[in-house]
């Protein structure tokens, strides 16, 4: 059986459902076709939970891409200030972390609720894979429930680096399909993976600086079974030079580690080596001493000023060692 849209949109994320809104807003007809079970499962996973729907003072500056005029045309078409808006006519509770970085107060369930009552009138279908599209007068794309024609197909199934979600490349293979040109693709704002894991540390926060040369990002990270994550993890996995390129990490930013380190050996002589990191999380701080120092039972009066001043160099300017990122394969060009 056919059936046939104004649009058709590939995809039900943030990107598919607020072009689905604004299509029907337009009056045109609309169908969205998802692969997965359930709208925005990224959203629903993003800022811990609670989504961190918009940055008041994102600019075309933060982004990266091929075409810096694009960024500043929808940023001035579309502010985070009139998503906020939006935000606020559904009624959801909202809350500033960070200058400027807003997260949903109760849960990131409210945003995909948001998108989806924008997009009433659209027909959302779910569990439904894409198997073929071919392009004659009309878009006529096969699925595994039949075939859809639309006279406009939106590409929004996002990008590649969260496979677990379902990720693919069904766009970039749809885009190369129909001749338009393809940047090469590279992992971006995805989770670093250690080449000797620590697992023990599963769980372990703390703020850090991490950087890319001059490029670099003061906000949390996370230890994972896996290697790191966290927002300043995420943000400069986008400036590697290479799944295997390490980010320095300052794991005491805006410290002097050696001036600090220095002052606790000076005021607790008769202390453990863990109580020189008493500014880090105690598993961290013990995995650190253990692993630097060896010797936890000394006291800090018999740590000689260079060890302590070695270890300072190793928190201020840690280089981890990577086997990648927990992004999906690039596909064949």
């Amino acid at each position: 059986m056919s059936y046939s849209f104004d649009v058709a949109i590939l995809g039900a994320g943030a990107a598919g459902l607020m072009a689905a809104a604004s299509a029907r807003k337009g009056g045109a007809s609309v169908v969205v076709l998802d692969h997965a079970a359930e709208p925005g499962r990224k959203i629903l996973i993003s800022g811990g939970g609670r989504c961190n729907f918009t940055h008041l003072d994102a600019k075309a500056e933060n982004f990266l891409s091929a075409n810096r005029h694009f960024m500043r045309s929808a940023l001035a078409g579309y502010t985070p200030r009139d998503f906020l808006a939006l935000v606020e006519r559904h009624d959801i509770a909202w809350e500033e972390k960070t200058e400027g970085q807003l997260f949903c107060r109760q849960s990131a369930r409210d945003i995909v609720s948001l998108l989806l009552r924008e997009a009433e009138g659209c027909e959302l279908r779910f569990n439904t894979s894409v198997r073929s599209v071919t392009k004659g007068d009309v878009f006529c794309i096969q699925t595994d429930a039949g075939e859809v024609r639309a006279t406009n197909l939106i590409l929004a199934t996002g990008g590649l680096s969260i496979p677990k979600l379902g990720a693919t490349d069904l766009s970039l293979r749809l885009a190369r399909q129909f001749g338009l040109p393809v940047v090469p693709t590279v992992p971006g704002l995805v989770p670093l993976t250690l080449e000797t894991p620590l697992p023990e540390l599963a769980g372990v926060s703390l703020p850090v600086r991490a950087s890319m040369g001059k490029i670099g990002f003061t906000d949390g990270m996370v230890f994972t079974h896996r290697g790191l994550s966290g927002p300043a993890i995420l943000q400069i996995s986008s400036y590697q030079n290479g799944p295997l390129d390490p980010p320095l990490i300052d794991m005491m930013p805006g410290v002097d580690a050696r001036e600090a380190l220095g002052a606790i050996k000076k005021a607790r002589p008769r202390a453990e080596p863990p109580s020189l990191l008493q500014e880090l999380p105690q598993r961290l701080a013990r995995h650190i001493a253990q692993n630097s120092l060896g010797d936890l039972t000394c006291t800090l009066a018999n740590l000689p000023d260079k060890r302590i001043a070695d270890l300072a160099a190793q928190i201020a300017s840690w280089r981890p060692r990577l086997s990648g990122t927990e992004a999906m394969p690039r596909p064949r060009s």
